[in-house]
């Protein structure tokens, strides 16, 4: 890899001699623009504004633009000189917990080659001594015209540095929140997290640019003078008004796409009494009162005429058990219900 800046790390009296080099790489496609009649290129050429001339890369200077308009110049020789230490330098200033650092700080990243065999000794020596630690070393360097906070970690067998913004460069995030006031209910909170529960961990190295990838077929299809591939209609769903059902149609639809059966997820509701049952013990005879309890609505369903029938039953035979009366269903029933009339009459 190509290094983009050499210098050294000050660790105290240690000076350990490195190469900086990218860490990332970008794998986004870039277009060029073009004459939309002819699909001639589009370029910019740089022009002297004094001479009206165009004018080659190695004629352009960099210039500071004063408040009354005047270019002040400013050569590479003028930054090579400037009274900090870190001009050349990754001067560590801290040692902090890897929390401590907020990721909104976070910018590019680059890996810190040891540079030469006499930097093998003293870069072994941080990158252990910030193992041990579970540290993170706070560094401030000067690249591309301007001083930097960078964070030194170990990644592997390497030290990485993360450039990071200054403290003031992060925003606050005001009036980001919403300002009206939203009550969340306990049910809400279960669903959502079952629904982080079904949706589970992933591993990062799965994960890949579908839009990258949409992009290449279009360019291939068009290059082979074949149509390019259609997007498929979105889903016009309604609006949803409901949270709740929102949670509970997307619990379903993130197990069915882990291969879950359907049936195993037709009733997301439980799965806040998932959490909350664990402690209590589960009842033995919760199956037999629920038949029990069907049978006697079924019952109690009958057509009125037997009402006062299973009204004088229950009063005379007491004594019966109550899954026999249930169970049987005979004709004998009626002369019991014949003689409770009769007697009733005769009252």
């Amino acid at each position: 890899m190509r290094s983009i800046w050499n210098g050294a790390i000050s660790f105290g009296l240690v000076s350990i001699p490195i190469k900086l080099v990218n860490a990332t790489e970008s794998h986004s496609i870039s277009f060029r623009q073009i004459h939309t009649e002819d699909g001639g290129r589009i370029r910019y050429r740089k022009f002297c504004e004094l001479e009206d001339r165009e004018v080659t890369g190695q004629e352009i200077g960099k210039g500071y633009e004063d408040a009354d308009g005047t270019i002040v110049p400013i050569t590479d020789e003028d930054l090579s000189r400037l009274p900090i230490p870190t001009a050349r330098t990754i001067e560590i200033v801290a040692f902090v917990p890897g929390d401590r650092i907020d990721p909104l700080q976070m910018d590019a990243a680059y890996y810190l080659a040891a540079g030469g065999a006499p930097a093998a000794k003293p870069y072994t020596l941080l990158r252990e001594a910030l193992k041990r630690s579970n540290k993170v070393a706070i560094a401030k360097f000067a690249l591309r015209g301007r001083e930097r906070l960078g964070m030194l970690r170990v990644v592997g067998d390497a030290i990485a540095m993360h450039g990071l913004l200054w403290p003031d460069e992060v925003r606050a995030p005001e009036g980001v929140a919403p300002d009206t006031g939203v009550t969340v209910r306990d049910k809400e909170l279960d669903l959502a997290d079952a629904l982080m529960d079904t949706l589970g961990e992933v591993d990062l190295e799965d994960l890949h640019d579908e839009y990258r990838e949409a992009v290449e077929e279009v360019i291939a299809a068009k290059a082979a003078g074949e149509a390019p591939p259609e997007a498929p209609a979105p889903e016009r769903g309604g609006k949803v008004l409901d949270l709740m059902a929102a949670l509970e149609n997307s619990v379903r639809a993130a197990r069915e796409s882990r291969g879950e059966q359907p049936g195993e997820a037709a009733d997301v509701k439980r799965l806040p009494q998932r959490a909350t049952s664990r402690s209590a013990p589960k009842e033995t005879g919760g199956k037999k009162t629920t038949s029990t309890a069907k049978k006697t609505a079924a019952k109690k369903t009958a057509p009125s005429a037997r009402k006062s029938t299973a009204k004088t039953s229950q009063g005379a035979r007491t004594g019966q058990d109550t899954k026999k009366s249930t169970a049987k269903k005979t004709p004998a029933k009626k002369t019991p219900a014949k003689k409770a009339s009769a007697r009733k009459r005769s009252a």
